[in-house]
């Protein structure tokens, strides 16, 4: 038997086997895997009526995606697309056409595989996203409402520029550094810190990286300042933000409107320790028997709600902070800081959790004009 027709009678036999609800999609559906990348989309679909399996490569553009299902008129098409770069254009112009998009969570999904070496090509790739969707086993991505993805998108590009300026400021210490000079103040970008740069005798090349550094950290601050200012209004007239504000310790406007478009609807969580999860700060653990060993954080999900909930922690060393007592006592134990602020963040992802799933669909509500 070929491999095209091992393919064929496998996927109808699994189809078979499994009743309707059991199956990702509805039955009778065309059930696709693209695996997206800038120049071709590579498809693998399956006809759940019939067990034909259609394999091939589009161009990577929206008109090209809506060719592809115009192919199937009066049927129902779902297709599986990892949420990486890309994904936007796929699940708009499938959405136009009536089609079904999931959005596959990229770790789980390549986790799933496990751990055995193997050959990976793009018509793989987009064959395991359908044979996952088929089985009712994808790892599906929570898609935001249009709203929601530009808050979150304006409120990543502010913490790429944060980091960006980051990164310029410590190319300033390290030419200081560089050329044995201490004693610079601890915020550079202040009128101190300027005026310590000022008075340094350097080399002329020396002289020039911090020029330019200086230069540019004020490029980004300008660009900084405004997106905080657009995304601080939202905050203060959004509900979600507000409820998170008014009910959590520490959390201000700019990690509230992080929060709540990081988290995304809540109600498609079984448990506050999802919320932990999502912001890639709960402990790996390795057990086996009596032994039982932590690890490091975890680390897979939003770096953003990672930062938004330890900056949000950090409040937990005012003595007004209901944490205040929770804190000192960890590290009475003997956690430095950063760990005490981590074990406080993950309460606060709870919290938020909680306060989210209360408030329901309101939560996510865009703001009135």
């Amino acid at each position: 038997m070929s491999d095209g027709m091992a393919s064929v009678a496998l996927d109808a036999a699994r189809l078979s086997m499994r009743a309707p609800f059991e199956v990702g999609v509805s039955p009778g559906a065309i059930v696709a895997g693209f695996d997206v990348h800038r120049r071709q989309i590579t498809f693998d679909a399956v006809d759940t009526e019939t067990g034909e399996v259609l394999r091939g490569k589009i161009d990577s553009t929206p008109a090209a995606v809506e060719a592809w299902v115009g192919r199937f008129p009066e049927r129902v098409v779902h297709v599986a697309v990892e949420a990486c770069t890309g994904w936007l254009f796929v699940a708009g112009a499938l959405e136009r056409c009536g089609a079904v998009t999931h959005l596959a969570e990229p770790v789980e999904t390549t986790a799933l595989r496990g751990r055995k070496r193997r050959a990976k090509t793009d018509r793989m790739d987009a064959r395991w996203l359908r044979q996952l969707l088929v089985e009712g086993r994808l790892p599906e991505s929570w898609m935001p409402p249009e709203h929601v993805r530009q808050w979150r998108s304006r409120a990543r590009l502010r913490n790429t520029l944060a980091g960006e300026r980051t990164s310029w400021i410590q190319r300033i210490r390290a030419v200081l550094y560089h050329h044995g000079i201490a004693g610079a103040p601890d915020d550079l970008r202040t009128l101190a810190g300027r005026e310590f740069l000022a008075t340094l005798e350097l080399p002329v090349d020396a002289s020039e990286r911090i020029r330019v550094a200086l230069d540019m950290i004020d490029l980004l601050e300008i660009q900084i300042n405004t997106i905080e200012r657009d995304l601080r209004a939202i905050a203060r007239r959004q509900t979600g933000c507000r409820a998170l504000m008014a009910k959590i310790y520490g959390i201000g406007e700019l990690s509230s409107l992080v929060t709540i478009c990081e988290l995304g609807d809540v109600s498609r969580l079984h448990a506050s320790r999802q919320a932990v999860r999502i912001a890639g700060i709960d402990i790996g653990v390795h057990r086996s028997d009596r032994t039982a060993r932590l690890g490091k954080l975890t680390r897979p999900g939003s770096a953003e709600l990672r930062w938004a909930l330890y900056e949000a922690a950090q409040s937990a060393c005012r003595a007004t902070s209901p944490d205040y007592q929770d804190y000192h006592a960890l590290k009475a134990r003997g956690l430095s800081h950063t760990r005490a602020s981590l074990t406080i963040a993950r309460k606060l992802a709870r919290r938020s959790y909680h306060v989210l799933r209360e408030l329901g669909p309101a939560a996510l509500d865009p703001i009135a004009d």
